[in-house]
């Protein structure tokens, strides 16, 4: 692990993320819509310099931890690890989520007249049947460029395995390849985020000053149950699995996931994070390649504790507005149908909101009011999907931690880094 204790305070990375944060928010708030172009141009720089090595840092961290780890009952136990930890924290959030709307009751008698609809991002519906046809790419380079990372995972996955499987002298050489191909995109990764301060100012300074208040307003309630379900989990429960399930000090991890999270709030981007999140979880919480090169990219992809928890809370809201009541059954099916349609959330902007309408479905919730209520809940979907993928960023590590304890990694978290 990474050891930079003697740094000062204004020369380490998550000072400096935390300042450059504050002035955004100042700047938002000072220039407004004025300033936003002249800013918002470098968070896009930035941005593109991440999603630049997405594809190699995935393709290559996948490939060699899944050869180092081997085929057969070694890959079988670790897939069965990780997806069996995605599916438990995912469901604790929808559960959470459920509960406290039931609770606190935000749709009851909500006005939402007056709010200015956004225009909603385009979904191709889809069964089951696409979905599974949709892990295997016809072309792995179309898939590569088009940014579609679950059939990219698959086949590294497959590439791994069958790499393993080989005699010795071949199986060497690709191991040694990639894996030395990994540590060169892990080097530019982490020359890229010498500019990550720079990249957090002007990307909340874009959020701050092109948000309006009027929507807040009239959301404010349903905005304040979604944050709580989403602290809960995040201060919480997720804790609590680290300390039960790992053995893991919650506030070590924490701090030494701090870059991360500040990366997934500013880009609302779990995939754009993922460069970040391996680069912390390696050198700072201690997690070995083989362990985060295979949990966190799948992580990223399928793992979206924040996006459930906010489709069963979003779900359960439209009804209480439409004054429809759901029963003990039907809320249950929102849950599950919220797990299922929470994987294929990370495609699209705005996913979790868009993708509400699949839960919806399963309790036959349709028609135009439904349509006008999603359209006025995506005006103020940009601070609430900043504060999910945050969410999700800090799930993936605690379970790469957690998987990692289990696999015999005593040193993982065992001080904070700097």
């Amino acid at each position: 692990m990474e050891q930079r204790a003697n740094l000062p305070w204004y020369r380490r990375l998550h000072w400096q993320i935390f300042v450059a944060m504050g002035l955004g928010i100042v700047a938002g708030l000072i220039g407004g819509e004025a300033l936003v172009p002249k800013v918002a141009w470098i968070g896009t720089l930035f941005l593109k310099l991440l999603k630049m090595i997405i594809v190699p840092l995935v393709l290559t961290s996948i490939v060699s931890g899944v050869a180092s780890v081997g085929s057969g009952r070694d890959l079988g136990r670790l897939f069965g690890k990780t997806m069996g930890y995605y599916v438990m924290t995912s469901a604790l959030a929808a559960l959470t989520g459920l509960l406290l709307v039931n609770l606190i009751k935000p749709g009851v008698g909500a006005n939402l007249g007056g709010v200015e609809q956004a225009e909603m991002p385009e979904l191709a519906s889809k069964t089951p049947i696409d979905l599974v046809l949709d892990l295997v790419p016809e072309n792995v380079v179309r898939a590569a460029a088009d940014g579609d990372m679950l059939p990219i995972i698959v086949f590294c996955i497959l590439l791994g395995a069958t790499i393993a499987a080989l005699p010795k002298a071949p199986q060497r050489t690709l191991i040694d390849f990639f894996s030395a191909a990994f540590q060169a995109i892990m080097l530019l990764t982490r020359g890229i985020m010498r500019f990550l301060p720079i990249g957090v100012f002007a990307m909340i300074t874009k959020v701050v000053g092109s948000s309006g208040v009027e929507a807040f307003q009239a959301l404010g309630l349903y905005m304040l149950t979604i944050a709580l379900g989403l602290l809960v989990h995040l201060f919480v429960t997720l804790p609590l699995v680290l300390r039960f399930l790992g053995g893991i000090p919650p506030a070590i991890h924490f701090r030494n996931m701090v870059e991360p999270l500040a990366m997934a709030f500013s880009t609302s981007s779990s995939a754009a994070t993922l460069p970040v999140t391996i680069n912390a979880v390696e050198n700072k919480v201690g997690v070995s390649n083989k362990v985060s090169s295979f949990v966190l990219p799948m992580g990223a992809t399928v793992n979206m504790d924040g996006t459930a928890l906010y489709e069963c809370a979003g779900v359960i809201f439209i009804s209480q507005v439409l004054g429809a009541q759901l029963g003990f059954t039907e809320q249950l099916i929102v849950v599950a149908t919220a797990l299922l349609a929470s994987i294929g959330a990370a495609a699209v902007p705005s996913a979790g909101l868009v993708i509400i309408f699949i839960v919806l479905e399963a309790v036959n919730l349709r028609g135009p009011e439904v349509d006008a209520i999603v359209l006025t809940m995506l005006a103020i979907d940009r601070p609430l999907d900043m504060a999910r993928t945050a969410v999700n960023v800090f799930s993936d590590s605690c379970g790469a931690a957690i998987i990692a304890r289990s696999e015999g990694e005593t040193e993982v978290d065992a001080r904070v880094v700097a």
